[in-house]
């Protein structure tokens, strides 16, 4: 297995299954892409923050986007090999420079920033951490620039649920993406599991809340599918398939991200991208 293929499956299971489904030609090139965006992510998410490694590969980053040179092999080789990656694929597929950076901006903000007042804040951040991906993938993709804003859409979507599953986590890194102005109406102190279960009714109304957030951009999203060349969709729709099964599942009983983290099965993504092989 190809490393960057092993730090995608790593860090995404969820998406790393349903991009199997994608053709060979497009499943390399997710990986390229992915193994940057892993990378960039595990060094600010990581306890403690590995703030050198990332600003070593923020910096590696602006100078092959500047001079095409490979990366300095004084680097670790997971850095020289994500941001020789994210250099094919940027200038095999013509992607924005300003989108990058965004990405860039949004991880450094990690380091930094821990909660969001408002959503109008979080919905900044997601930009740079989601919805550029989106964009990104529809350059790879082959989707038409009309169907642009159904990929930021659908970027948005999938965060927006990842913050609802991973409440426990963040809160233990002391991070809060769902903002603050979102438990504000609820009567909520925080998202903590001591909180939640001391205020259990204003915990599920929340996270209820929340959930509908995710419900409404993904259906917006939905709108764009239309648009996706037809040998990609299977893997699309599978992991939308996916995050729509975490949404639902967190929505039966919300409290259950305090017990573990909600992900499908491989067994579950793969029966699922079977069945939409069929309905292709």
């Amino acid at each position: 297995m190809s490393r960057e293929k092993q730090i995608f499956k790593a860090g995404s299971t969820t998406y790393y299954w349903s991009s199997i489904f994608f053709p060979e030609q497009t499943r390399e090139d997710v990986f390229k892409l992915y193994s940057f965006v892993r990378v960039a992510d595990d060094f600010v998410d990581a306890t403690p923050q590995d703030k050198k490694s990332f600003m070593q590969l923020k910096k590696a980053w602006f100078k092959i986007a500047k001079d095409g040179k490979a990366p300095s092999k004084k680097l670790s080789s997971d850095i020289r090999l994500v941001v020789q990656n994210m250099y094919e694929v940027y200038t095999k597929f013509a992607f924005s420079p300003d989108w990058i950076k965004a990405f860039l901006i949004a991880m450094e903000d990690d380091l930094s920033k821990k909660k969001y007042l408002n959503l109008k804040e979080t919905q900044a951040y997601m930009y740079g951490s989601a919805e550029v991906i989106g964009l990104m993938m529809a350059k790879i993709i082959g989707v038409p620039e009309k169907g642009y804003e159904a990929a930021q859409l659908q970027g948005r979507a999938m965060q927006y649920i990842n913050f609802i599953r991973d409440v426990a986590e963040d809160t233990v890194l002391g991070r809060q993406y769902i903002p603050t102005s979102e438990l504000k109406k609820y009567g909520l102190p925080s998202l903590s599991a001591a909180d939640a279960y001391r205020h259990p009714a204003a915990f599920r109304e929340c996270i209820e809340a929340q959930i509908a957030h995710y419900q409404k951009w993904q259906q917006q999203a939905q709108a764009g599918f239309k648009y996706i060349p037809r040998s990609q969709r299977i893997a699309l729709r599978t992991a939308v398939d996916m995050y729509n099964w975490t949404a639902q599942t967190i929505a039966k009983n919300p409290f259950i991200v305090f017990d573990k983290k909600i992900k499908p099965s491989k067994s579950r993504v793969v029966a699922r991208a079977l069945v939409r092989s069929i309905h292709a």
